[in-house]
């Protein structure tokens, strides 16, 4: 099949989804799936990973993935935050307690994605592109999410340092919007001046600067785009969550007595069709935009990590297969325990001026100073 045959039928594809999915779930539904469609194609086409950013930055001093993610924080608050700050009532942001659980949570989370080389968004874009060990961590965090969903509320219950804590509610608009802004530039700042000068960045093996903030941009575009039409922020946990439930549901587990997914609305939720969750459908959308994005150029192309693309399996051993496996399941727990990844957890908070998104930021990222290390001595690919 030639290159524009398949580009056609790739797009009629996406379009055709879209309109099945409106058709019986409405248009709001269908927008939502384009929405993820995009977002899989940014995320694979540029190779937007916050796993190997900060990797890249641990390692190598590399500030290039940083830079973008910043950018894409500047971005999507910049219109999110007034939007949520002048319709209250029609748009929800996220917005969370700096929990026991958070900062476990998070901090857990850093380690394991580092060892899967992905974090919510980076596990579904690449097993869209076929990377064969996103594969095997894909239902591994179906099925860590779906558990950390029903023991988040005894998680809770722990308590925390401090309550939920939303600067637009606390502060105001612009009070708010200075603060996030003031933090993605003192994370730029420290990020400059650490690793200005430094060469060994330029042996980084990730997508050059331009990428980073052409990526960033789309992605703060889609981010609003979905705020507005879904009336949240965009999210990857829960809708796993609720495709393992659900699994699990058929398969004869009652969830009647089960503390999280037992009570609304999740209940409603785990009965309803899943073209009726918001999360799981741009979640759809997703995957099959990495696939497309993965098969634009090539119908042989499959992708491996962020920086340097691969799917050659005799590479892998069984060690590989069994930390993906694992890292799976715990990313998947743990993100529940820290209100999402680092899409829901921490693009989604900060956007929505919570403090918990900058904290989550600060605790994944110290998880993931180790989780680079045990990456390392594991020999991941």
């Amino acid at each position: 099949m030639g290159s524009f045959a398949r580009k056609v039928l790739l797009l009629i594809a996406a379009l055709l989804g879209a309109l099945v999915t409106a058709f019986f779930a409405g248009i709001q539904a269908g927008l939502l799936v384009l929405l993820g469609v995009g977002f899989g194609l940014v995320l694979q086409g540029f190779r937007f990973g916050f796993t190997s950013g900060w990797r890249n930055w641990i390692l190598f001093k590399d500030p290039r993935g940083l830079y973008g993610q910043m950018i894409l924080m500047v971005a999507a608050s910049v219109v999110s935050i007034p939007l949520l700050a002048d319709h209250p009532q029609e748009l929800a942001g996220a917005v969370a307690p700096i929990s026991w659980s958070l900062l476990i949570g998070a901090f857990v989370f850093g380690i394991a994605m580092q060892v899967a080389d992905g974090c919510g968004s980076g596990t579904l874009y690449k097993a869209g592109a076929s990377a064969p060990l996103a594969w095997v961590t894909l239902p591994a965090f179906i099925v860590g999410s779906t558990i950390g969903a029903s023991h988040q509320p005894a998680w809770l219950s722990l308590g925390g340092p401090f309550s939920a804590v939303s600067f637009i509610e606390r502060l105001g608009l612009a009070p708010a919007l200075i603060i996030t802004l003031a933090g993605c530039g003192l994370v730029t700042a420290i990020v400059f001046r650490r690793g200005k000068g430094m060469s060994a960045a330029d042996r980084a093996c990730g997508p050059s600067l331009p990428r980073w903030v052409v990526g960033a941009l789309l992605l703060a575009l889609l981010y609003v785009i979905h705020l507005a039409v879904a009336g949240q922020p965009w999210g990857i946990v829960y809708g796993l969550g609720l495709w393992g439930a659900k699994i699990a549901s058929g398969l004869g587990v009652s969830f009647s007595q089960d503390a999280f997914w037992g009570v609304a609305p999740h209940a409603q939720r785990l009965a309803d069709p899943v073209l009726w969750d918001i999360t799981s459908l741009t979640n759809f959308g997703l995957l099959f935009g990495a696939l497309m994005a993965a098969r634009w150029k090539s119908p042989s192309h499959k992708a491996g990590s962020d920086e340097q693309l691969t799917s050659q399996k005799s590479e892998l051993h069984i060690r590989h297969w069994v930390a993906a496996a694992l890292a799976g399941v715990v990313m998947g727990y743990s993100s529940r325990l820290a209100f999402g990844c680092n899409i829901g957890g921490f693009l989604a908070g900060v956007a929505s001026a919570s403090l918990h998104g900058w904290v989550w930021f600060v605790c994944a990222f110290l998880g993931s100073m180790i989780g680079v290390r045990l990456r390392l001595r594991l020999n991941m690919p």
